[in-house]
Protein backbone atom coordinates (compact mmCIF):
# COMPACT_ATOMS: atom_id res chain seq x y z
CA UNK A 1 0.00 0.00 0.00
CA UNK A 2 2.79 2.44 1.00
CA UNK A 3 4.29 2.03 -2.63
CA UNK A 4 1.30 1.88 -4.11
CA UNK A 5 0.57 5.84 -2.69
CA UNK A 6 3.71 6.68 -3.11
CA UNK A 7 3.01 6.25 -6.83
CA UNK A 8 -0.29 8.19 -6.62
CA UNK A 9 1.23 10.91 -5.07
CA UNK A 10 4.03 10.88 -8.04
CA UNK A 11 1.41 10.79 -10.30
CA UNK A 12 -0.18 13.69 -8.90
CA UNK A 13 2.67 15.94 -9.35
CA UNK A 14 2.95 15.68 -12.92
CA UNK A 15 2.11 18.72 -14.97
CA UNK A 16 -1.01 17.96 -16.92
CA UNK A 17 -2.16 18.93 -20.57
CA UNK A 18 -4.84 17.41 -22.55
CA UNK A 19 -5.71 14.95 -23.58
CA UNK A 20 -5.28 13.84 -19.85
CA UNK A 21 -7.95 13.91 -17.66
CA UNK A 22 -8.00 15.78 -14.29
CA UNK A 23 -8.29 13.68 -11.07
CA UNK A 24 -9.88 13.29 -8.01
CA UNK A 25 -8.33 11.14 -4.95
CA UNK A 26 -9.71 10.33 -1.80
CA UNK A 27 -7.36 8.45 0.30
CA UNK A 28 -8.50 6.14 3.71
CA UNK A 29 -6.30 3.70 5.17
CA UNK A 30 -8.42 0.94 4.06
CA UNK A 31 -8.66 1.96 0.45
CA UNK A 32 -8.18 4.50 -2.25
CA UNK A 33 -10.86 5.83 -4.45
CA UNK A 34 -10.43 7.78 -8.03
CA UNK A 35 -12.04 10.03 -10.13
CA UNK A 36 -11.38 10.85 -13.75
CA UNK A 37 -13.17 13.10 -16.36
CA UNK A 38 -12.28 14.05 -19.49
CA UNK A 39 -13.45 17.29 -21.51
CA UNK A 40 -14.93 15.16 -24.10
CA UNK A 41 -18.38 13.18 -23.41
CA UNK A 42 -16.48 9.62 -23.36
CA UNK A 43 -16.52 9.64 -19.47
CA UNK A 44 -14.89 7.30 -17.50
CA UNK A 45 -16.37 7.40 -13.71
CA UNK A 46 -13.72 4.95 -11.64
CA UNK A 47 -10.24 4.19 -13.00
CA UNK A 48 -9.00 1.71 -10.41
CA UNK A 49 -5.33 1.55 -9.26
CA UNK A 50 -3.76 -2.05 -8.99
CA UNK A 51 -6.36 -2.89 -6.29
CA UNK A 52 -7.60 0.54 -5.88
CA UNK A 53 -11.55 0.23 -5.02
CA UNK A 54 -14.46 2.79 -5.35
CA UNK A 55 -16.14 2.79 -2.35
CA UNK A 56 -19.87 2.60 -1.93
CA UNK A 57 -22.56 5.61 -1.48
CA UNK A 58 -22.96 4.28 2.53
CA UNK A 59 -19.43 4.50 2.93
CA UNK A 60 -18.75 8.17 1.93
CA UNK A 61 -19.37 9.39 5.09
CA UNK A 62 -17.58 11.60 7.73
CA UNK A 63 -14.93 8.61 9.09
CA UNK A 64 -14.00 8.18 5.47
CA UNK A 65 -13.57 12.25 4.22
CA UNK A 66 -11.98 12.53 8.00
CA UNK A 67 -8.62 10.87 6.36
CA UNK A 68 -9.07 11.97 2.92
CA UNK A 69 -7.05 14.46 0.88
CA UNK A 70 -8.32 15.95 -2.01
CA UNK A 71 -6.44 17.23 -5.30
CA UNK A 72 -8.47 19.40 -7.68
CA UNK A 73 -7.46 20.03 -11.54
CA UNK A 74 -10.35 21.44 -13.38
CA UNK A 75 -10.37 21.93 -17.55
CA UNK A 76 -13.39 22.00 -18.89
CA UNK A 77 -17.05 22.58 -18.25
CA UNK A 78 -19.03 20.14 -15.60
CA UNK A 79 -23.16 19.26 -15.55
CA UNK A 80 -24.11 20.49 -11.92
CA UNK A 81 -27.24 19.60 -9.91
CA UNK A 82 -28.01 22.32 -6.72
CA UNK A 83 -30.72 22.01 -4.53
CA UNK A 84 -32.13 25.37 -3.14
CA UNK A 85 -34.43 25.74 -0.21
CA UNK A 86 -35.88 28.89 1.88
CA UNK A 87 -37.91 29.11 4.43
CA UNK A 88 -37.38 33.02 6.47
CA UNK A 89 -38.00 36.36 4.70
CA UNK A 90 -39.69 36.21 0.92
CA UNK A 91 -38.47 32.62 0.11
CA UNK A 92 -39.54 33.00 -3.74
CA UNK A 93 -37.35 36.41 -3.64
CA UNK A 94 -34.68 34.77 -1.97
CA UNK A 95 -34.74 32.18 -4.66
CA UNK A 96 -34.37 34.98 -7.89
CA UNK A 97 -31.69 36.67 -5.97
CA UNK A 98 -29.77 33.23 -5.75
CA UNK A 99 -30.35 32.49 -9.68
CA UNK A 100 -28.91 36.26 -10.07
CA UNK A 101 -25.89 35.19 -7.59
CA UNK A 102 -25.18 31.88 -8.99
CA UNK A 103 -24.86 33.26 -12.81
CA UNK A 104 -22.69 35.73 -11.87
CA UNK A 105 -20.67 33.53 -9.44
CA UNK A 106 -20.08 30.96 -13.23
CA UNK A 107 -22.80 28.52 -12.45
CA UNK A 108 -24.90 28.56 -15.72
CA UNK A 109 -28.01 27.42 -14.90
CA UNK A 110 -30.29 25.43 -17.85
CA UNK A 111 -33.11 23.57 -16.42
CA UNK A 112 -35.36 24.32 -13.17
CA UNK A 113 -37.44 22.10 -11.29
CA UNK A 114 -41.01 22.85 -9.98
CA UNK A 115 -41.42 24.64 -6.80
CA UNK A 116 -42.19 22.66 -3.57
CA UNK A 117 -43.63 24.12 -0.65
CA UNK A 118 -42.82 21.24 2.39
CA UNK A 119 -42.79 20.77 5.80
CA UNK A 120 -39.78 21.59 8.21
CA UNK A 121 -38.28 17.94 9.08
CA UNK A 122 -35.75 17.47 12.27
CA UNK A 123 -36.78 20.85 13.59
CA UNK A 124 -40.51 21.22 13.33
CA UNK A 125 -40.99 24.13 15.37
CA UNK A 126 -40.40 26.37 11.95
CA UNK A 127 -41.97 27.86 8.81
CA UNK A 128 -42.40 25.87 5.91
CA UNK A 129 -39.73 25.68 3.56
CA UNK A 130 -39.85 26.39 -0.32
CA UNK A 131 -37.53 23.84 -1.76
CA UNK A 132 -36.55 23.86 -5.90
CA UNK A 133 -33.24 22.77 -7.80
CA UNK A 134 -31.86 23.84 -11.00
CA UNK A 135 -29.27 22.14 -13.35
CA UNK A 136 -26.29 23.80 -15.01
CA UNK A 137 -22.94 23.92 -16.45
CA UNK A 138 -20.30 25.67 -14.32
CA UNK A 139 -15.94 25.13 -14.79
CA UNK A 140 -15.75 25.97 -10.86
CA UNK A 141 -13.90 22.79 -9.76
CA UNK A 142 -16.69 21.07 -7.23
CA UNK A 143 -14.80 22.68 -4.02
CA UNK A 144 -14.57 25.96 -5.61
CA UNK A 145 -18.19 25.74 -6.71
CA UNK A 146 -19.29 24.91 -3.09
CA UNK A 147 -16.99 28.12 -1.86
CA UNK A 148 -19.49 30.01 -4.13
CA UNK A 149 -22.46 28.65 -3.20
CA UNK A 150 -21.49 29.32 0.63
CA UNK A 151 -20.55 33.28 -0.49
CA UNK A 152 -24.20 32.98 -1.95
CA UNK A 153 -25.17 31.89 1.49
CA UNK A 154 -23.55 34.25 3.61
CA UNK A 155 -24.32 37.09 1.32
CA UNK A 156 -27.95 36.37 1.25
CA UNK A 157 -27.71 36.71 5.55
CA UNK A 158 -27.39 32.76 6.39
CA UNK A 159 -25.66 32.52 9.85
CA UNK A 160 -24.60 29.40 11.81
CA UNK A 161 -27.28 28.98 13.76
CA UNK A 162 -29.30 25.33 14.83
CA UNK A 163 -28.86 22.84 12.36
CA UNK A 164 -31.51 22.08 10.32
CA UNK A 165 -33.03 25.39 12.01
CA UNK A 166 -34.27 28.14 9.70
CA UNK A 167 -32.28 29.65 6.73
CA UNK A 168 -32.89 32.42 4.53
CA UNK A 169 -31.31 30.14 1.66
CA UNK A 170 -29.53 27.16 1.81
CA UNK A 171 -27.56 25.58 -1.53
CA UNK A 172 -26.85 22.23 -1.78
CA UNK A 173 -24.37 20.36 -4.46
CA UNK A 174 -26.58 17.01 -5.30
CA UNK A 175 -24.53 16.11 -8.26
CA UNK A 176 -21.12 17.30 -10.19
CA UNK A 177 -20.26 15.82 -13.81
CA UNK A 178 -20.05 11.59 -13.22
CA UNK A 179 -18.17 12.32 -10.11
CA UNK A 180 -18.52 11.15 -6.66
CA UNK A 181 -16.80 12.91 -4.43
CA UNK A 182 -16.06 12.21 -0.15
CA UNK A 183 -13.92 14.74 1.47
CA UNK A 184 -14.20 16.77 4.91
CA UNK A 185 -16.25 19.66 3.25
CA UNK A 186 -17.97 17.93 0.56
CA UNK A 187 -19.64 14.80 0.13
CA UNK A 188 -21.16 13.80 -3.61
CA UNK A 189 -24.16 12.26 -3.03
CA UNK A 190 -24.80 12.57 -0.06
CA UNK A 191 -25.91 9.23 1.73
CA UNK A 192 -29.03 10.48 3.02
CA UNK A 193 -30.09 12.04 -0.17
CA UNK A 194 -32.49 9.09 -1.05
CA UNK A 195 -34.41 9.13 2.04
CA UNK A 196 -35.51 12.94 1.55
CA UNK A 197 -38.91 13.83 -0.41
CA UNK A 198 -38.16 17.43 -0.43
CA UNK A 199 -34.81 17.03 -2.66
CA UNK A 200 -36.07 14.13 -4.44
CA UNK A 201 -38.78 15.55 -6.02
CA UNK A 202 -37.14 18.54 -7.71
CA UNK A 203 -34.51 16.07 -8.53
CA UNK A 204 -36.72 14.42 -10.75
CA UNK A 205 -37.89 17.60 -12.05
CA UNK A 206 -34.80 18.27 -13.65
CA UNK A 207 -34.69 14.48 -15.71
CA UNK A 208 -36.30 13.32 -18.79
CA UNK A 209 -38.06 10.12 -18.60
CA UNK A 210 -35.92 9.21 -21.45
CA UNK A 211 -32.43 9.81 -20.43
CA UNK A 212 -30.74 13.08 -22.35
CA UNK A 213 -27.07 12.20 -21.96
CA UNK A 214 -24.39 9.83 -19.99
CA UNK A 215 -23.62 11.76 -16.86
CA UNK A 216 -27.38 12.18 -16.35
CA UNK A 217 -27.50 8.13 -16.92
CA UNK A 218 -24.41 7.69 -14.20
CA UNK A 219 -26.59 10.06 -11.63
CA UNK A 220 -29.78 7.19 -11.66
CA UNK A 221 -26.40 4.73 -11.43
CA UNK A 222 -25.63 6.31 -8.02
CA UNK A 223 -28.40 5.24 -6.19
CA UNK A 224 -27.95 2.57 -3.32
CA UNK A 225 -30.25 0.21 -4.92
CA UNK A 226 -31.59 -0.57 -8.37
CA UNK A 227 -34.01 1.51 -10.94
CA UNK A 228 -31.92 5.05 -10.55
CA UNK A 229 -33.41 8.49 -9.09
CA UNK A 230 -37.19 7.00 -9.93
CA UNK A 231 -37.58 4.26 -8.26
CA UNK A 232 -35.83 5.88 -5.18
CA UNK A 233 -38.75 8.43 -5.65
CA UNK A 234 -40.90 5.62 -5.87
CA UNK A 235 -39.78 3.79 -2.97
CA UNK A 236 -40.97 7.30 -1.03
CA UNK A 237 -43.86 7.24 -2.65
CA UNK A 238 -43.26 9.30 -5.64
CA UNK A 239 -46.25 11.48 -7.22
CA UNK A 240 -48.80 10.01 -4.28
CA UNK A 241 -47.46 12.15 -1.62
CA UNK A 242 -47.63 15.26 -3.69
CA UNK A 243 -50.42 17.27 -2.24
CA UNK A 244 -50.65 16.16 1.12
CA UNK A 245 -49.40 18.16 3.78
CA UNK A 246 -45.83 17.12 3.97
CA UNK A 247 -44.96 18.78 0.51
CA UNK A 248 -47.08 20.41 -1.77
CA UNK A 249 -46.16 21.36 -5.78
CA UNK A 250 -46.77 25.05 -6.18
CA UNK A 251 -46.49 28.32 -8.91
CA UNK A 252 -45.48 31.63 -7.36
CA UNK A 253 -47.74 34.20 -8.50
CA UNK A 254 -46.62 37.11 -7.07
CA UNK A 255 -45.84 37.03 -3.26
CA UNK A 256 -48.22 33.92 -3.12
CA UNK A 257 -48.07 30.79 -3.86
CA UNK A 258 -50.55 28.68 -5.85
CA UNK A 259 -51.99 25.39 -5.64
CA UNK A 260 -53.45 24.31 -8.81
CA UNK A 261 -53.73 20.76 -8.09
CA UNK A 262 -56.48 21.88 -5.32
CA UNK A 263 -59.58 22.19 -7.73
CA UNK A 264 -59.88 23.79 -11.50
CA UNK A 265 -59.33 27.24 -12.32
CA UNK A 266 -61.82 29.34 -13.97
CA UNK A 267 -60.31 32.06 -16.06
CA UNK A 268 -62.92 34.31 -17.62
CA UNK A 269 -62.51 36.04 -20.89
CA UNK A 270 -62.62 40.05 -21.37
CA UNK A 271 -62.01 40.91 -25.16
CA UNK A 272 -62.01 44.55 -25.25
CA UNK A 273 -61.71 44.17 -29.30
CA UNK A 274 -64.18 45.54 -31.99
CA UNK A 275 -63.42 41.79 -33.61
CA UNK A 276 -63.21 38.92 -31.46
CA UNK A 277 -65.10 36.38 -33.04
CA UNK A 278 -67.62 35.85 -30.20
CA UNK A 279 -67.97 38.99 -28.47
CA UNK A 280 -66.43 41.72 -30.52
CA UNK A 281 -66.93 45.20 -29.63
CA UNK A 282 -69.39 44.44 -26.65
CA UNK A 283 -66.38 45.35 -23.67
CA UNK A 284 -64.86 48.46 -25.18
CA UNK A 285 -65.44 51.29 -22.93
CA UNK A 286 -64.15 50.57 -19.18
CA UNK A 287 -68.07 50.86 -17.66
CA UNK A 288 -69.20 47.47 -19.96
CA UNK A 289 -65.84 45.74 -18.98
CA UNK A 290 -65.62 46.84 -15.11
CA UNK A 291 -69.15 45.34 -14.80
CA UNK A 292 -68.56 42.01 -17.09
CA UNK A 293 -65.95 41.65 -14.88
CA UNK A 294 -67.56 41.94 -11.67
CA UNK A 295 -70.47 39.60 -13.41
CA UNK A 296 -67.72 36.86 -13.68
CA UNK A 297 -66.59 37.26 -10.48
CA UNK A 298 -69.31 36.56 -9.06
CA UNK A 299 -70.52 33.57 -11.32
CA UNK A 300 -66.88 31.75 -9.82
CA UNK A 301 -63.70 33.24 -11.73
CA UNK A 302 -60.87 32.93 -10.59
CA UNK A 303 -58.83 34.83 -12.83
CA UNK A 304 -59.97 37.71 -15.38
CA UNK A 305 -58.19 36.88 -19.11
CA UNK A 306 -58.04 40.79 -20.42
CA UNK A 307 -57.37 40.70 -24.47
CA UNK A 308 -56.73 43.69 -26.48
CA UNK A 309 -55.76 42.18 -29.71
CA UNK A 310 -58.01 39.82 -31.54
CA UNK A 311 -56.35 36.54 -31.99
CA UNK A 312 -59.16 35.13 -34.04
CA UNK A 313 -58.37 33.12 -37.48
CA UNK A 314 -57.03 36.05 -40.07
CA UNK A 315 -56.88 38.57 -37.63
CA UNK A 316 -54.93 41.76 -38.43
CA UNK A 317 -52.20 42.70 -35.97
CA UNK A 318 -52.64 46.20 -34.73
CA UNK A 319 -49.78 48.62 -33.69
CA UNK A 320 -48.65 48.39 -29.93
CA UNK A 321 -50.03 52.00 -29.13
CA UNK A 322 -53.29 50.87 -30.14
CA UNK A 323 -53.27 47.71 -27.82
CA UNK A 324 -51.89 49.55 -25.03
CA UNK A 325 -54.28 51.96 -25.69
CA UNK A 326 -56.92 49.89 -25.14
CA UNK A 327 -55.98 47.91 -22.25
CA UNK A 328 -54.35 50.01 -19.68
CA UNK A 329 -57.03 52.04 -18.93
CA UNK A 330 -59.37 49.00 -18.71
CA UNK A 331 -56.43 46.86 -16.73
CA UNK A 332 -56.30 50.18 -14.30
CA UNK A 333 -59.61 50.17 -13.27
CA UNK A 334 -60.06 45.73 -12.62
CA UNK A 335 -57.39 45.87 -11.12
CA UNK A 336 -58.80 48.70 -8.75
CA UNK A 337 -62.23 46.51 -7.92
CA UNK A 338 -62.72 45.43 -4.99
CA UNK A 339 -64.44 42.47 -5.96
CA UNK A 340 -60.76 41.77 -7.61
CA UNK A 341 -59.10 41.02 -4.17
CA UNK A 342 -57.71 37.37 -3.88
CA UNK A 343 -58.24 36.80 -7.89
CA UNK A 344 -56.07 37.26 -10.45
CA UNK A 345 -55.29 39.70 -13.88
CA UNK A 346 -54.35 37.65 -16.67
CA UNK A 347 -53.10 39.55 -20.46
CA UNK A 348 -53.49 37.85 -23.54
CA UNK A 349 -50.60 39.69 -25.95
CA UNK A 350 -47.85 38.21 -27.89
CA UNK A 351 -46.55 41.53 -28.26
CA UNK A 352 -43.72 42.21 -25.30
CA UNK A 353 -43.89 45.67 -25.10
CA UNK A 354 -47.78 45.72 -24.33
CA UNK A 355 -46.38 43.12 -22.07
CA UNK A 356 -43.83 44.97 -20.09
CA UNK A 357 -46.63 47.63 -19.79
CA UNK A 358 -49.41 45.12 -18.65
CA UNK A 359 -47.34 43.78 -16.43
CA UNK A 360 -46.15 47.29 -14.96
CA UNK A 361 -49.27 47.88 -14.39
CA UNK A 362 -50.59 44.86 -12.35
CA UNK A 363 -51.26 41.97 -14.36
CA UNK A 364 -50.39 38.58 -12.71
CA UNK A 365 -49.94 36.73 -15.53
CA UNK A 366 -48.44 37.15 -19.21
CA UNK A 367 -50.49 34.73 -21.45
CA UNK A 368 -49.10 34.41 -25.16
CA UNK A 369 -50.99 32.66 -27.76
CA UNK A 370 -47.34 32.29 -29.78
CA UNK A 371 -44.96 31.06 -26.52
CA UNK A 372 -42.94 33.33 -27.66
CA UNK A 373 -42.20 32.61 -31.50
CA UNK A 374 -44.06 36.13 -32.53
CA UNK A 375 -41.70 38.53 -30.95
CA UNK A 376 -38.47 37.75 -29.90
CA UNK A 377 -38.03 39.91 -26.53
CA UNK A 378 -41.04 38.27 -25.31
CA UNK A 379 -39.08 35.70 -22.99
CA UNK A 380 -36.84 38.19 -22.10
CA UNK A 381 -39.26 40.82 -20.78
CA UNK A 382 -41.21 38.18 -18.66
CA UNK A 383 -38.10 36.65 -17.29
CA UNK A 384 -37.16 40.10 -15.73
CA UNK A 385 -40.72 40.64 -14.93
CA UNK A 386 -41.17 37.59 -12.46
CA UNK A 387 -44.56 36.79 -13.55
CA UNK A 388 -45.62 33.22 -14.52
CA UNK A 389 -45.93 32.74 -18.27
CA UNK A 390 -48.71 30.88 -20.17
CA UNK A 391 -47.24 29.59 -23.19
CA UNK A 392 -49.67 28.45 -25.88
CA UNK A 393 -48.94 25.98 -28.81
CA UNK A 394 -49.62 27.67 -32.55
CA UNK A 395 -48.02 27.37 -35.76
CA UNK A 396 -47.03 30.23 -37.53
CA UNK A 397 -50.09 33.11 -37.15
CA UNK A 398 -53.68 34.16 -36.71
CA UNK A 399 -53.69 35.16 -40.28
CA UNK A 400 -51.89 31.48 -41.57
CA UNK A 401 -52.36 29.25 -38.54
CA UNK A 402 -55.13 27.42 -40.83
CA UNK A 403 -53.41 26.96 -43.82
CA UNK A 404 -53.17 23.80 -45.41
CA UNK A 405 -49.16 23.47 -44.02
CA UNK A 406 -50.16 23.90 -40.78
CA UNK A 407 -52.76 21.42 -40.18
CA UNK A 408 -50.34 18.55 -40.85
CA UNK A 409 -49.60 16.13 -38.06
CA UNK A 410 -48.07 12.87 -37.67
CA UNK A 411 -49.50 12.50 -34.15
CA UNK A 412 -51.40 16.07 -33.05
CA UNK A 413 -51.09 15.01 -29.06
CA UNK A 414 -47.30 14.11 -29.52
CA UNK A 415 -46.16 17.10 -31.93
CA UNK A 416 -48.23 19.49 -30.25
CA UNK A 417 -46.41 18.49 -26.75
CA UNK A 418 -42.96 18.74 -28.74
CA UNK A 419 -43.56 21.49 -30.29
CA UNK A 420 -44.48 23.52 -27.29
CA UNK A 421 -41.60 21.67 -24.84
CA UNK A 422 -39.55 23.37 -27.89
CA UNK A 423 -40.68 27.14 -27.18
CA UNK A 424 -41.23 26.62 -23.45
CA UNK A 425 -37.41 25.24 -23.51
CA UNK A 426 -36.42 28.36 -25.05
CA UNK A 427 -38.32 30.26 -22.16
CA UNK A 428 -36.24 28.76 -19.69
CA UNK A 429 -32.68 29.11 -21.59
CA UNK A 430 -34.03 32.84 -21.40
CA UNK A 431 -34.66 32.79 -18.11
CA UNK A 432 -37.98 32.02 -17.38
CA UNK A 433 -38.07 28.84 -15.07
CA UNK A 434 -40.16 26.16 -15.13
CA UNK A 435 -41.56 26.62 -12.01
CA UNK A 436 -43.20 29.79 -13.76
CA UNK A 437 -45.07 28.20 -16.93
CA UNK A 438 -48.25 27.00 -17.52
CA UNK A 439 -49.18 25.43 -21.08
CA UNK A 440 -51.92 25.62 -23.40
CA UNK A 441 -52.23 23.35 -26.30
CA UNK A 442 -54.17 25.53 -28.37
CA UNK A 443 -57.02 24.09 -29.10
CA UNK A 444 -58.84 26.03 -32.14
CA UNK A 445 -54.94 27.52 -33.29
CA UNK A 446 -53.47 25.40 -36.34
CA UNK A 447 -55.87 22.69 -35.34
CA UNK A 448 -58.63 20.84 -37.42
CA UNK A 449 -61.74 19.81 -35.85
CA UNK A 450 -60.15 15.96 -35.39
CA UNK A 451 -57.08 17.43 -33.62
CA UNK A 452 -58.82 19.32 -31.15
CA UNK A 453 -60.98 16.52 -30.11
CA UNK A 454 -57.57 14.43 -30.17
CA UNK A 455 -55.89 16.84 -27.75
CA UNK A 456 -59.41 17.16 -25.38
CA UNK A 457 -59.11 13.43 -25.02
CA UNK A 458 -55.98 12.65 -24.29
CA UNK A 459 -54.16 15.83 -22.63
CA UNK A 460 -51.97 12.97 -20.50
CA UNK A 461 -50.41 11.67 -23.91
CA UNK A 462 -49.35 15.91 -24.15
CA UNK A 463 -48.03 15.06 -20.61
CA UNK A 464 -45.99 11.99 -21.23
CA UNK A 465 -44.48 13.08 -24.09
CA UNK A 466 -43.08 16.65 -22.17
CA UNK A 467 -42.11 14.07 -19.81
CA UNK A 468 -39.84 11.78 -22.04
CA UNK A 469 -37.61 15.44 -21.95
CA UNK A 470 -38.73 17.43 -18.86
CA UNK A 471 -40.17 15.98 -15.89
CA UNK A 472 -40.79 19.83 -14.43
CA UNK A 473 -42.52 20.93 -17.48
CA UNK A 474 -44.89 17.64 -17.70
CA UNK A 475 -46.42 19.06 -14.29
CA UNK A 476 -47.06 22.91 -15.43
CA UNK A 477 -50.22 23.32 -15.06
CA UNK A 478 -52.51 22.76 -18.59
CA UNK A 479 -55.40 25.71 -19.72
CA UNK A 480 -57.91 24.32 -22.25
CA UNK A 481 -59.56 26.98 -24.17
CA UNK A 482 -62.55 25.52 -26.43
CA UNK A 483 -65.04 28.06 -24.95
CA UNK A 484 -67.79 28.28 -28.15
CA UNK A 485 -65.25 27.92 -30.82
CA UNK A 486 -65.76 27.12 -34.23
CA UNK A 487 -65.57 23.01 -34.35
CA UNK A 488 -67.66 23.11 -31.79
CA UNK A 489 -70.30 24.79 -34.36
CA UNK A 490 -69.10 22.39 -37.26
CA UNK A 491 -69.90 19.20 -35.06
CA UNK A 492 -73.42 20.80 -32.84
CA UNK A 493 -74.39 22.72 -36.63
CA UNK A 494 -74.19 26.02 -34.22
CA UNK A 495 -73.33 28.92 -36.59
CA UNK A 496 -73.32 31.36 -33.95
CA UNK A 497 -70.37 31.48 -30.95
CA UNK A 498 -72.66 32.08 -28.52
CA UNK A 499 -75.54 29.39 -29.11
CA UNK A 500 -72.11 27.29 -28.06
CA UNK A 501 -72.10 27.45 -24.88
CA UNK A 502 -74.00 23.65 -24.14
CA UNK A 503 -70.63 22.22 -26.30
CA UNK A 504 -68.34 24.10 -24.49
CA UNK A 505 -69.37 22.60 -21.27
CA UNK A 506 -68.85 19.33 -22.40
CA UNK A 507 -65.22 19.65 -23.78
CA UNK A 508 -64.33 21.64 -20.72
CA UNK A 509 -66.01 18.84 -18.62
CA UNK A 510 -64.14 15.97 -20.73
CA UNK A 511 -60.61 18.05 -20.70
CA UNK A 512 -60.61 18.62 -16.61
CA UNK A 513 -61.46 14.74 -16.28
CA UNK A 514 -58.13 14.02 -18.49
CA UNK A 515 -55.83 16.41 -16.45
CA UNK A 516 -56.46 20.22 -17.24
CA UNK A 517 -55.90 22.62 -14.37
CA UNK A 518 -56.99 25.92 -15.96
CA UNK A 519 -60.06 26.41 -18.44
CA UNK A 520 -60.48 29.79 -19.87
CA UNK A 521 -64.49 30.74 -21.09
CA UNK A 522 -67.21 33.03 -22.20
CA UNK A 523 -70.04 31.58 -20.19
CA UNK A 524 -68.38 31.45 -16.54
CA UNK A 525 -71.45 30.20 -14.57
CA UNK A 526 -72.07 27.00 -16.51
CA UNK A 527 -69.03 26.22 -16.70
CA UNK A 528 -67.66 26.94 -13.22
CA UNK A 529 -70.77 24.36 -12.24
CA UNK A 530 -68.91 21.70 -14.50
CA UNK A 531 -65.73 22.20 -12.84
CA UNK A 532 -67.05 21.69 -9.32
CA UNK A 533 -68.94 18.85 -10.68
CA UNK A 534 -65.63 17.27 -12.03
CA UNK A 535 -63.71 18.48 -8.80
CA UNK A 536 -65.64 16.62 -6.58
CA UNK A 537 -65.56 13.41 -8.99
CA UNK A 538 -61.87 13.78 -9.01
CA UNK A 539 -61.80 13.73 -5.09
CA UNK A 540 -63.94 10.35 -4.78
CA UNK A 541 -61.37 8.58 -7.50
CA UNK A 542 -58.50 9.75 -5.66
CA UNK A 543 -60.65 8.84 -2.11
CA UNK A 544 -61.06 5.02 -3.29
CA UNK A 545 -57.72 4.88 -4.06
Amino acid sequence: MARLLSQTGRFLLRRFSEPHPAVIVAVAPSRVCFHRYYSSKSLSLVSPLRSAVLPPPALCNSAFSTSATTVEVQSTEHEVVIALGSNIGNRMSNFREALRLMKRGGICVTRHSCLYETAPVHVTDQPRFLNAAVRGVTKLGPHELLSVLKTIERDMGRVDGIRYGPRPLDLDILFYGKMRICSDKLIIPHERLWERSFVLAPLVDLLGSAVDNDTVAHWHSLTSHPGGIFRAWERLGGESQIGKDGIQRVLPIGDKLWDFSNKTHVMGILNITPDSFSDGGHFQSIDSAVSRVRSMISEGADIIDIGAQSTRPNASRISSQEELDRLLPVLEAVRGMPEMEEKLISVDTFNSEVASEAINNGADILNDVSAGSLDPNMHKVVAESGVPYMAMHMRGDPCTMQNKENLQYNDVCKDVASELYLRVRDAELSGIPAWRVMIDPGIGFSKSVDHNLDIIMDLQKIREEMAKRSIAVSHAPILIGPSRKRFLGDICGRPEAADRDAATVATVTTGILGGANIIRVHNVRHNADAAKVCDAMLRRRRSKG
